[in-house]
């Protein structure tokens, strides 16, 4: 009997050992596994993507182009200046100055533009990051913004694997961020655009409800809202999905109400702040329709940027011959691709935040030529090519992959920065 409490008295000691070491055991087993899991696609579209980016500053190096362009416009003293050009440019005064929102009408401006462009149509989440890196690290803001971008499109891409994954296996999946890597549009993924940030929060904010997972969903959600106004095809992708879920009953009430409730406060607040700084509630729609010539117009622009390109015609808004061309090639490969995604069955947040992204980008008067970066985000739209490739021997998959990284130099990323308006 006596042994008995010598033996308990033994236990809490053993106890204490196991919890000093258990949780650095389980911080490296976490990380192990995270790496053997999302090590594959990762690499695979950092490889493919470096390819590609490469190409693409060979590209611009060669033409020589840039050099006579304006800074703001597609041009600078490098070829890598060029990333940080355009909208680029925007995100960098909005970095430094933070925000100033005006309406200030230009009574003899260009056709359509009637208010003078300001920097609230750029929504603060990357550059809010682009000016945290900046001050914690040595790099400009130039830098900070690149690193941003990069390190959110490797975010992008194991999202994109694990939404994959859960439809049709690992393999798929790491296709599929291989695939996203070469896409058309690709260019802006490693270039001072909000692009890659707001994929990633799409992809995780889509895995999540997929695992049901609400209320990360609802935040990952409204932090998008932040990012870009597309997000609103993923909060109502989300809220649809949670909507579906409060009829089944199958995760309480609670958690899809919360994530249908959270999904919208980051966009809607950010619009509401603007109106309230402008004086005019409607005063960032105002700012796009009016400065930016950027509204949804139901499918006009679309339909007479297509019509122009078919019968070789420049009577439409923003043309630029070769990237309109790609663009034309991309919109008759919708339909084709979107059945291909329906038969497999997808769910329901995925399909409905690809729809909703499409009728978005094709409904809405902008760069046509720019239409391969507005469909960046629609992602799933990969999976059932990333479902098909997957027979492929890894020999070939290297192949077909490789050529498409060394093509997505031009058309993903030359064609786009300086055939054309990014």
């Amino acid at each position: 009997m006596s042994a008995i409490p010598a033996v308990e008295s033994d236990l809490p000691e053993q106890r204490s050992g196991v919890t000093t070491t258990e949780p650095a055991l389980d911080w490296r087993e976490r990380a192990r596994d995270l790496v053997l899991r999302f090590g594959p696609a990762v690499w695979c579209y950092a490889v493919l993507k470096l390819v590609g980016f490469t190409v693409f500053m060979k590209l611009l190096s060669f033409s020589g182009d840039y050099l006579e362009k304006h800074a703001r416009f597609g041009g600078g003293a490098n070829p890598w200046d060029v990333l940080a050009s355009w909208d680029g440019w925007w995100y960098q005064q909005v970095a430094q100055f933070g925000y100033h929102p005006a309406l200030v009408s230009v009574p003899n401006g260009v056709p359509g533009f009637t208010i003078e462009q300001n920097s609230a149509a750029f929504f603060p989440l990357y550059p809010g990051l682009m000016r945290l890196v900046s001050e914690v690290s040595p790099f400009g803001l130039y830098g900070a913004g690149m690193i941003v971008s990069v390190v959110a499109s490797l975010f992008a891409a194991a999202g994109i694997y694990a939404v994959v994954d859960r439809m049709a296996g690992p393999r798929a999946g790491v296709i599929a961020a291989g695939l996203w890597a070469i896409a058309p549009g690709s260019g802006a993924e490693w270039a001072l655009y909000s692009d890659s940030l707001f994929i990633a929060l799409a992809a995780w904010s889509c895995y999540c409800v997929m695992t049901k997972q609400w209320l990360a969903a609802g935040v990952l959600t409204l932090v998008a809202g932040l990012n870009r106004p597309t997000s609103a095809a993923l909060i109502g992708a989300v809220g649809l999905a949670a909507l579906v879920e409060l009829y089944r009953r199958e995760s309480g009430v609670a958690r899809p109400l919360t994530a249908m409730l959270l999904a919208p406060l980051g966009l809607l607040g950010y619009v509401g702040w603007v109106g309230w700084r402008m004086g005019e509630w409607g005063g960032y729609f105002t700012l796009q329709h009016d400065a930016w010539l950027h509204y949804f117009d139901w499918g006009q622009g679309t339909w007479a940027a297509l019509r122009g390109v078919l019968l070789g015609r420049n009577d439409y808004p923003f043309a630029w011959h070769t990237a309109d061309m790609l663009a034309t090639l991309i919109v008759l490969s919708l339909p084709v691709l979107i059945v291909l995604l329906v038969r497999l069955r997808p769910p329901l947040v995925l399909t409905a935040y690809t729809l909703a992204t499409i009728v978005s980008v094709l409904g809405s008067l902008g760069i046509f030529g720019n239409t391969s970066r507005y469909l960046l985000p629609a992602f799933p739209l990969l999976i059932a090519l990333a479902v098909a490739m997957r027979k492929l021997s890894w020999p070939v998959l290297a192949a077909v992959l490789g050529f498409g990284a060394v093509a997505s130099g031009w058309y993903g990323g030359y064609v786009i920065f300086e055939l054309g308006i990014p």
